[in-house]
């Protein structure tokens, strides 16, 4: 098995498809809510994705088919001043997890941070996702806290739809 991790050419529509299809499978996983995209998503998604200049998006190649999938965002660090990347997306298809597909998409995604001059890597995990955790504390993620008398970050959220 040869795993190989590429940048998603999104005016490639093998890539353009690989990406939609993944993303669906990562949808309809139990960790990603159990449903598949809606079909205006899949419609829409990579016009919306081509418009964003701040996306980054690998593929993971096994054997030449696509098996897995990162998508990324840059944000802004006001504290440090500096930009980050904060990891909205990652999918390894379930029949080869376990093989280092995941960690191969978050070293290479790590490597893109820093030649861009990144301060730091963000992402957010389900707590009943175990195993990905074990996967990003091993890649060394942990949850934050700027001190202790005022504890751990939350990632909360408003749907505006």
């Amino acid at each position: 098995m040869v795993i190989e991790i590429v940048d998603v050419d999104l005016d490639w529509p093998l890539h353009a498809a690989a990406l939609v299809r993944l993303l669906d499978a990562y949808a309809r996983d139990e960790m990603g809510g159990g449903r598949g995209l809606a079909d205006q998503t899949r419609c829409t998604l990579i016009g919306a994705l081509q418009s964003r200049q701040d996306y980054v998006g690998l593929l993971a190649l096994c054997d030449g088919a696509a098996v897995g999938l990162l998508n990324a965002f840059e944000g802004f660090s006001t504290f440090v001043a500096k930009p980050l990347l904060n990891i909205h997306d990652v999918y390894v298809d379930a029949t080869l997890r376990g093989h280092g597909i995941g960690q191969a998409l978050l070293q290479h995604v790590e490597q893109i941070a820093r030649e861009r001059g990144c301060c730091k890597l963000t992402l957010e995990v389900l707590a009943g996702n175990t195993s990905a955790q074990r996967l990003y504390q091993a890649q060394g993620y942990s949850a934050y806290t700027l001190n202790e008398e005022t504890g751990q970050a939350l990632f909360w959220q408003k749907a505006l739809s």
